[in-house]
């Protein structure tokens, strides 16, 4: 089997068996045309693959200029195609199997202080179509933490206001239920009863299908990633902000914001979709912080 081949299967396999997003899809696809461009530039069969042939590529990733979490995430992919193709009888070993993923230096998430999110809030003219969009976008983002593909996602039929919680479906097509806020629940609804059907006005093509998405661009089509991803930058620039304004600086906010007001690690870690406490334990900090206030504001001994 060729490595475009080993590749491919391996990717329907993680899309059908495991049901892995499109999103993951399309990470590993990039990360596995770098192997193989590695295999072919060096002359080496996929099946004849060795440990130290895997080590060779993780170090040109490192010359690359690529940190220990970028190249952590390849060796990831790697290790997954080989365990793929060892399970469907392709190879007898696993070259990955006796590697050691880099050590990751976990560093403290960027977030913005409450009066920059208050300063990026106000920012949409919301007597326009796209400003009330722009506004229930920021809203959503920031009162849930949900990730872009999450927000990309959202239907009307997801956001249910007498409970005060999006259904929204996260990383293995996993749902979730999230509460929002009170502002970003009237955002929204402002937002689809005047805005959204503005902008489905502007749609060209196929204009009678029907769209069901929440947030949609100026031609009437539903926002993707990058879109949502250039309105927050070009807000946050508006904004005087010093630091790039992305979705994933929302969701930091959002968290560190929770926990800097009380809420504990656990019911952060179910609102933002982790499967893994340790992944929501990067906000520690906020927690230590907190708990210094409180040690030198009510022991005797302080």
């Amino acid at each position: 089997m060729n490595p475009e081949a080993a590749a491919t299967a391996y990717l329907n396999y993680a899309r059908v068996e495991r049901g892995l997003s499109l999103n993951t899809i399309d990470a590993y696809r990039h990360d596995l045309l770098r192997f193989i461009a590695f295999l072919n530039k060096h002359k080496i069969a996929l099946v004849e693959t060795k440990r130290d042939d895997i080590v060779d590529f993780l170090a040109s990733l490192y010359r690359l200029g690529l940190d220990s979490r970028s190249v952590a995430r390849y060796l990831v992919t790697v290790r997954n195609l080989f365990r793929f193709l060892v399970l469907d009888g392709v190879m007898e070993d696993d070259p990955t199997i006796n590697l050691e993923s880099p050590k990751i230096r976990h560093s403290l998430p960027s977030y913005l202080s409450v009066q920059e999110v208050e300063r990026v809030l106000a920012l949409p003219d919301t007597r326009t179509a796209t400003g009330l969009r722009d506004k229930a976008l920021l809203d959503v983002l920031y009162s849930s933490g949900l990730r872009v593909s999450e927000v990309a996602g959202l239907r009307i039929g997801d956001v249910d206001y007498q409970s005060g919680c999006i259904r929204c479906t996260g990383k293995g097509n996993k749902e979730r239920l999230v509460p929002v806020g009170k502002k970003a629940l009237e955002s929204v609804d402002a937002y689809i009863r005047d805005g959204r059907a503005r902008l489905l006005r502007h749609r060209k093509k196929r204009p009678h299908l029907q769209c069901s998405e929440i947030f949609i661009s100026r031609q009437g089509r539903p926002m993707n990633r990058s879109g949502i991803w250039k309105t927050l930058t070009d807000y946050g620039r508006a904004s005087g902000l010093r630091k790039k304004l992305t979705p994933h600086k929302l969701r930091h906010s959002f968290a560190t914001h929770l926990l800097e007001r009380g809420a504990d690690l656990r019911s952060v870690q179910l609102m933002l979709g982790h499967a893994d406490i340790s992944t929501t334990q990067i906000y520690t900090h906020v927690l230590e912080d907190r708990l210094k206030t409180v040690y030198k504001a009510h022991h005797p001994r302080a």
